[in-house]
C-alpha cells in the first residue's frame, strides 16, 4: 500500500517559491538524511515550475517559455538543474536523493503546456498531437503554463500514459499534483484520468492534490484516486489561518487512514521565503508552532516541511524531532474534536484519539490570548478509573489521576498519552 502512514517530507515551496535549484535539493536532501531521517522523514519534493529557467521566486512569469521534449512533456531547465542535461531529466537527481535513504517527489500542473498546443507538437504513443487534446478554455487562474487536456479526446490518456512513464523512468516516488482539488466536479474526468494513468505507470507513487480547500462531498473520491489532498488553500504563518485549521480538521477527521490523508498544507517554520539570511523566518511564535505541531498530529495530516532545513535552530529541530508527538501522528486513531468552549474568557479545544498502541491521547488548546490553566476530568472523554498520564512535549508524567491539570500559554497546546493503572 502507498502512503500507509501520513507522508512526512519536505517541500522547496515556503522558501523557494518557483525558484529552487539543484544545488539548494542536494544540500535538504544531505540535511534530512543526516538529522530527520531516523525519525520518519522521508520525501524531498521539488515544488512548482521546475521547468522555468527564469523563475525568480514566488511570482510566475506569465506565458514564459518552458523546457519541454518532443512529446509535449515537461523537462527540468538545465541551467537550475545541472544533472538533467542531455536529456537525463531528474533521474540523476532522484538517484542522489534515493542513496540517501530517501524519496523524490515533484509538482506538476494538471494539463498540458499550452507552448505544446501553440506549436501542435506530438504526444507519444498516439498520432494525436497537443493542440489536438488540449481543453484551452480550462486555464488555471494564478498560472499560465498550463491549458487542460479534455478526457474524450483521443490522445488525452495517451499524454497522461507518457508523463508518468517518464516520471517513473526518473525515478519519482511522489507527484503533487495542482490545480486539480478545488476545480471539481468541472475537472473531475480529467483528475480519474490522470489517477488512472498514475495508477498503470509501473512505479509506485504517491499522488497529492492541491491546492485546497478540496470539496468535502467528494471526500469519497479523493480516498479512491489519490493518497492526499489540500483541505485549504496556501497555509502560511498567521495565526488566523492556523486558528482556522481546527475547523477544517473537524469536518475532514473522520477521512484520514491507510492510504488517504486530508493534507492541512505544508509546516512554514524555521527559514522560509528564500531572503531568510536577512532574518525572514516563521512569523508562528514557538507555541503557535507547538499548537500547529499538536493538530497536525493527532488529526494525522501529512507533514510536509517548508522552510530552509539547514538553517533550522535548536527549537525548530526538537519541534520535528519529537518522538512522542511524532509516536502520535503515527499512531493516533479515530481522532477528533471532544468540544471547544470558553472558559474564563479564553477559548479552548479539547481533542482525542485512540492509540494504536493502547491508551488514549488527549489534544488540549488553547486558542484565547491569555496564559491560563485550565481543568479537563478525564470523564469527559469516557475514561472513568484513575489512570496515568504523560505531557508529550515536556515528558512530565503524573500518576493515579482522574483529571487533568493543564497551564498553556496564549496559542499554545499540550499533548498526553493516557493510559490506565
Amino acid at each position: 500500500m502507498v502512503a500507509k502512514t501520513a507522508p512526512m517530507g519536505w517541500n522547496s515551496w515556503d522558501c523557494y517559491g518557483a525558484a529552487v535549484t539543484e544545488d539548494i535539493v542536494r544540500k535538504n536532501a544531505e540535511f534530512m538524511a543526516q538529522n530527520l531521517k531516523k525519525y520518519g522523514w522521508e520525501y524531498i519534493v521539488v515544488d512548482i515550475q521546475w521547468y522555468e529557467p527564469r523563475a525568480t521566486g514566488h511570482e510566475y512569469n506569465p506565458f514564459t517559455e518552458l523546457c519541454m521534449d518532443e512529446y509535449s512533456r515537461l523537462i527540468p531547465a538545465v541551467n537550475r538543474f545541472p544533472s538533467s542535461a542531455g536529456g537525463k531529466g531528474f533521474a540523476p537527481l532522484a538517484e542522489y536523493v534515493h542513496s540517501l535513504g530517501l524519496k523524490f517527489g515533484i509538482h506538476i500542473m494538471r494539463g498540458i503546456p499550452r507552448q505544446a498546443a501553440h506549436k501542435n507538437t506530438k504526444i507519444l504513443g498516439t498520432n494525436r498531437t497537443a493542440a489536438q487534446v488540449a481543453k484551452t478554455s480550462s486555464i488555471c487562474a494564478w498560472n499560465t503554463d498550463m491549458y487542460g487536456v479534455d478526457p474524450h479526446k483521443e490522445g488525452a490518456r495517451e499524454y497522461y500514459d507518457s508523463i508518468f512513464k517518464l516520471y517513473a523512468s526518473w525515478g519519482v516516488d511522489f507527484i503533487k499534483c495542482d490545480d486539480i482539488a478545488r476545480e471539481l466536479p468541472h475537472e473531475e474526468e480529467e483528475l480519474v484520468m490522470l489517477s488512472e494513468a498514475l495508477h498503470h505507470c509501473g512505479r509506485d507513487m504517491v499522488l497529492s492534490l492541491s491546492p485546497g480547500p478540496a470539496l468535502l462531498e467528494k471526500a469519497e473520491l479523493y480516498k479512491q484516486i489519490s493518497n492526499m489532498w489540500r483541505i485549504t488553500d496556501d497555509f502560511w504563518d498567521k495565526w488566523e489561518l492556523l486558528y482556522d485549521m481546527f475547523s477544517r480538521a473537524e469536518k475532514w477527521c473522520t477521512h484520514t487512514g491507510a492510504g488517504h490523508w486530508p493534507d492541512a498544507d505544508m509546516l512554514p517554520i524555521g527559514p522560509i521565503l528564500q531572503d531568510y539570511d536577512s532574518g525572514n523566518r516563521t512569523k508562528f511564535t514557538e507555541n503557535e508552532q507547538i499548537t500547529m505541531m499538536t493538530l497536525w498530529s493527532i488529526f494525522r495530516s501529512p507533514l510536509m516541511i517548508g522552510g530552509e532545513m539547514t538553517g533550522f535552530d535548536e527549537f525548530t529541530m526538537n519541534l520535528i524531532t519529537n518522538t512522542e508527538i511524532l509516536a502520535m501522528h503515527r499512531n493516533a486513531r479515530n481522532a477528533h474534536q471532544v468540544w471547544r468552549r470558553e472558559i474564563g474568557g479564553n477559548e479552548y479545544i479539547l481533542w482525542t484519539a485512540s492509540s494504536a498502541e493502547g491508551g488514549r491521547y488527549l489534544a488540549v488548546f488553547n486558542a484565547g490570548e491569555k496564559d491560563a490553566t485550565i481543568e479537563i476530568p478525564l470523564a469527559e472523554v469516557e475514561i472513568y478509573d484513575k489512570v496515568t498520564a504523560k505531557e508529550l512535549w515536556s515528558g512530565e508524567e503524573v500518576s493515579a489521576v482522574d483529571l487533568i491539570e493543564a497551564e498553556i500559554a496564549s496559542h499554545g497546546a499540550k499533548a498526553y498519552l493516557i493510559g490506565r493503572r
